[in-house]
């Protein structure tokens, strides 16, 4: 079911994405976790029935999302979409992202609004280079929170043999990232579920589970064909991870727009953390001039004296300010304001690019000219290889750490202490071509 509501107004949600190689069960799962969670009506159902029926299949649940004719015919997903689904903890937004090689750019931009990620590996085929890739992108944007999914374990007659095997495999793998996932149970040793949340082990950061999606088992209610499996199902391991706290962080609000509204300008924008008091001091950056909060604005709300991480609000200033600035607090730590940053990229582009070659730096509302300067290292993310130090160009499909230099000062943070902040897009000629984190 796709929501009505905008992401930007759920701001006690968890945003997921659903990644890996094609075919290896993506929307079926969606489609699986959105029937078990009751977040399909009637009609969608029966859509998907008919749908499913016209094709010669059975009830194919990938169809909730796959809403292109093209898609259904060709049997892949190619654009990022969004929807959302509740458990009795919280409602997630589910970002599911393509699987093929050519769209991995598309996925780069969902898997950018992440706080925790679903990788699926089909238990037939196992590993593939699009798995590796995945990863290694997972952890280079600093998601901490994955759960791998082994999935079709119908199609191998619910082998604990074949799932202890990948398990391996898979764990090997994330063990050359920064970013690894614990199998539950494995040949690393974890606490018991759900006895043992993840929040209080430092090296639980997620698990890998045996599941049919077609099937549901152990998407929201467990199989005895998998009793073998004392760990959590889908939903249980998405409940135990953690919504980001970044309420209690400084103050970051990026101005999206100013409007004129019965004779006040409006500044209007989402707080990406902190929090807003009505009459404290803010500074206006990149420019650093002092300003007073003169009123809250909400929709059909008055007399707000307080407006907090998440929230879409409008603000009335004694000072002017416009799209891009950054309003933070007059007297907590300040963010970075900087005309060079360093900064791990992905390559999305087809062609190549060569240092020094015009780039426009897009994060939050920010938009500012520049180019890289330096390109320190760039490697293949599917070999976790570096394939040149000090690099005049990056390929392709390349990971590159570099040095973004930049016409105009802009503000920023570490991704991991304030992630809006810290991620961003690079654009040539008006099209996205590489999506980044700043360390």
């Amino acid at each position: 079911m796709t929501s009505n509501h905008s992401p930007f107004t759920i701001y006690h949600s968890l945003p997921i994405v659903i990644v890996g190689h094609v075919d290896h069960g993506k929307s079926t799962l969606i489609g699986r976790l959105l029937y078990d969670t009751g977040s399909l009506p009637p009609e969608k159902i029966e859509e998907i029935r008919r749908a499913s029926e016209a094709t010669g299949r059975e009830m194919e649940f990938s169809f909730a999302m796959d809403h292109l004719e093209e898609e259904r015919q060709r049997g892949i997903t190619i654009d990022i979409s969004q929807t959302f689904f509740s458990t009795k903890k919280r409602q997630y937004v589910i970002i599911d992202a393509p699987g093929h090689k050519e769209f991995l750019k598309n996925m780069i931009t969902g898997t950018s609004q992440a706080e925790a990620a679903l990788l699926l590996l089909d238990a037939v085929e196992g590993v593939r280079e699009q798995t590796k890739r995945h990863c290694f992108i997972l952890g280079m944007l600093g998601i901490k929170q994955i759960v791998v999914l082994i999935n079709k374990m119908d199609m191998i007659n619910y082998s604990r043999e074949r799932f202890d095997a990948l398990s391996t495999e898979i764990t090997e793998l994330f063990s050359q990232l920064i970013t690894r996932p614990i199998s539950h149970p494995a040949a690393v040793p974890v606490p018991q579920f759900p006895n043992s949340p993840i929040s209080q082990s430092p090296n639980l950061l997620s698990y890998i589970i045996p599941i049919s999606a077609r099937y549901g088992s152990n998407v929201a209610t467990r199989d005895d064909r998998l009793k073998w499996f004392d760990g959590p199902t889908v939903l249980e391991a998405l409940d135990s991870f953690e919504t980001p706290e970044i309420e209690g962080k400084p103050l970051r609000f990026p101005v999206q727009d100013v409007y004129p509204i019965n004779g006040k300008k409006v500044i209007v924008g989402r707080i990406e953390a902190g929090q807003i008091n009505r009459g404290e001091g803010l500074r206006i950056l990149p420019e650093g001039e002092t300003a007073s909060v003169v009123s809250i604005e909400k929709f059909q709300e008055e007399g707000l004296t307080i407006a907090r991480t998440g929230e879409c609000i409008g603000l009335c200033l004694d000072k002017p300010a416009v799209r891009g600035n950054i309003l933070v607090s007059d007297t907590m730590i300040s963010p970075l304001v900087t005309q060079s940053i360093r900064a791990n990229i992905f390559w999305m582009s087809d062609k190549p690019y060569h240092k020094g070659e015009a780039i426009t730096f897009k994060c939050a509302t920010q938009e500012v000219e520049g180019k890289i300067g330096n390109i320190y290292r760039r490697f293949d993310p599917a070999t976790i290889k570096i394939v040149e130090k000090d690099a005049q160009e990056v390929g392709p499909a390349e990971i590159a750490e570099v040095e973004i230099l930049l016409e105009k000062p802009v503000v920023v943070d570490s991704f991991n202490e304030i992630p809006e902040m810290g991620r961003f897009v690079l654009e040539k000629g008006g099209h996205p071509v590489a999506g980044g984190i700043i360390p």
